[in-house]
């Protein structure tokens, strides 16, 4: 990085820390202070925590949210309502909801385009499944298809590697959305390659997480980036403030070339996805390429955020199909149905979590599952340990060397109820595991963003893709007993602990929600 930019992230951090701290000092005051005027404030904080907490009990929504904001508003009154209202309820959050869910419902015509339903799949082509194929297309608005090839990698090299060549290929458009961007090994070159392809007439377009970009990428790397003719926004830019916006992030991994190949999975770009250094040991990932009809969904999923900053006409979204005039002859063949979908905080639908819950709820065989965290509700934890308790084999993999120690020990929480009802747990021993995907009974897999935690559940902007019979299945399921084979079983005994790890485990367990 240059050293300019440096000195830029530098001052950034500082002034955020700052004004962080300014804020914190003005409610300590305000708490410390014996002057009647203080007295009368933290009065009226807690009238506002009894309030919440009134409010809270009332309005629909998870259990385990819901007691967790409970338990922290009562714990601190003084600040724990005051917190709940700034998290919660802000106009400007509402107004940003209601308009990117309408800029979905705007797209969602064009995921039907004419052409891009030939050779239609029938829900009943995924078996068992064919529920979850409805579900998803139906209420969620993400057709599954046909004509599509599909190609699992891992681990981010694989990925990075297959980005590269499908970039040089690009005629049309390239469009990117990622977490985290970061100049080095995989950035540099890809970029190189993206500032050619504008020369060429290619339309390039990025976005990128600001906060997720907060510690990699100085402020006005958009406006370095435009100055290169690549179109790019920063998805809700970071302010040292409390508001429920900020926690409501892009964690979306989406790459499209010209509405006909496509790339999800849980790789950002940047050098520990691809083990250019080793930040928390070996990192383990993976991907997916989409070649054929799927990649449009892909294409659509990442308008609907680019929306939300240019109001796109319908001519202009037309020009980007790449199946009319002919051309859906182009479409390769393939085996089984291909679902790209999104997730939207905004529209409560939790697709991603309604996604997972069905494929271990349908399991007959088994459900491998790979995490970097497993911080779940009680209704996922329940359809694990039944599963496990049916005689479904459940196995989940988590990191050995984990990246967030807090959010570690909030994952290990959950291991002795699990491992109790029978779920077989492994930690990835060489290092940190970042791969997202399920895969069950060689009929159905998922390959996306969605981790297994409340944020991602509940509170992040995610994708994926679901896979129903495609040969890309069994692909996966002997990459992750090839993966199982680098793998500590976790045991019972080993999760047991003296009283003060089972308090420090259930403490972390009541604030997991909000983590």
């Amino acid at each position: 990085m240059k050293q300019g930019w440096k000195k830029a992230l530098v001052r950034r951090r500082l002034f955020v820390a700052v004004l962080i701290l300014v804020q914190a000092a003005v409610l300590i005051y305000f708490i410390a202070s014996t002057s009647a005027a203080s007295e009368i404030i933290q009065s009226i904080f807690c009238l506002i925590s009894i309030f919440a907490v009134l409010y809270i009990v009332g309005k629909p929504g998870d259990p385990n949210i819901k007691l967790s904001w409970m338990f922290l508003i009562l714990l601190v009154p003084v600040f724990g309502g005051l917190l709940y209202l700034l998290c919660t309820f802000q106009s400007g959050t509402a107004y940003i909801g209601r308009l990117l869910n309408a800029r979905r419902e705007k797209l969602l015509p064009y995921y039907g385009l004419p052409n891009q339903a030939s050779g239609a799949p029938n829900p009943k082509h995924a078996g068992i499944h064919s529920s979850l194929l409805r579900y998803v297309s139906k209420t969620c608005g993400y057709p599954a298809y046909c004509q599509t090839q599909c190609e699992y990698l891992n681990p981010g090299q694989a990925f990075f590697q297959r980005i590269l060549e499908e970039l040089e290929k690009a005629e049309k458009y390239i469009f990117l959305s990622f977490f985290i961007v970061e100049e080095g090994k995989m950035w540099d070159p890809i970029l190189s390659i993206l500032e050619r392809k504008v020369q060429e007439g290619v339309d390039v377009r990025l976005i990128y997480d600001d906060v997720g970009c907060f510690l990699s990428l100085p402020p006005d790397y958009d406006k370095f980036l435009e100055g290169k003719g690549i179109r790019c926004r920063k998805f809700h830019p970071f302010q040292p403030i409390l508001t429920s916006l900020q926690n409501q992030r892009n964690h979306r991994k989406i790459l499209v070339i010209d509405g006909k190949v496509a790339f999800t999975g849980g790789a950002n770009l940047a050098d520990e996805y691809i083990n250019a250094y080793e930040k928390h040991g070996y990192w383990q990932d993976s991907a997916i390429c989409l070649k054929g009809k799927a990649a449009w969904s892909f294409t659509l999923i990442f308008l609907e955020l680019w929306d939300y900053w240019e109001d796109l006409e319908p001519a202009s979204i037309l020009a980007l199909y790449p199946w009319k005039d002919g051309k859906e002859a182009d479409a390769l063949p393939g085996i089984g149905l291909v679902q790209p979908y999104g997730d939207n905080p905004m529209d409560q639908e939790m697709t991603g979590r309604s996604a997972y819950l069905h494929i271990i709820q349908s399991a007959q065989d088994y459900v491998y599952i790979t995490t970097p965290y497993l911080i779940i509700d009680d209704i996922l934890k329940n359809a694990l340990t039944l599963a496990a308790k049916s005689g479904i084999d459940v196995r989940i993999i988590t990191p050995f060397i984990p990246d967030k120690p807090l959010v570690h020990r909030t994952t290990k929480s959950y291991y002795p109820e699990l491992l109790g009802a029978g779920v077989k747990i492994y930690e990835f021993t060489p290092g940190f595991m970042h791969a997202k995907v399920f895969v069950s009974d060689d009929m159905v897999a998922s390959v996306g963003s969605v981790n297994l935690d409340y944020r991602s559940l509940f509170h992040h902007f995610e994708c994926g893709c679901l896979l129903y019979g495609t040969p890309c299945i069994q692909q996966i399921k002997q990459n992750y007993l090839s993966i199982l084979e680098q793998c500590h079983p976790v045991t019972l005994q080993e999760c047991c602990g003296g009283p003060i790890k089972r308090l420090t485990q259930e403490v972390l367990r009541l604030f997991a929600p909000l983590l």
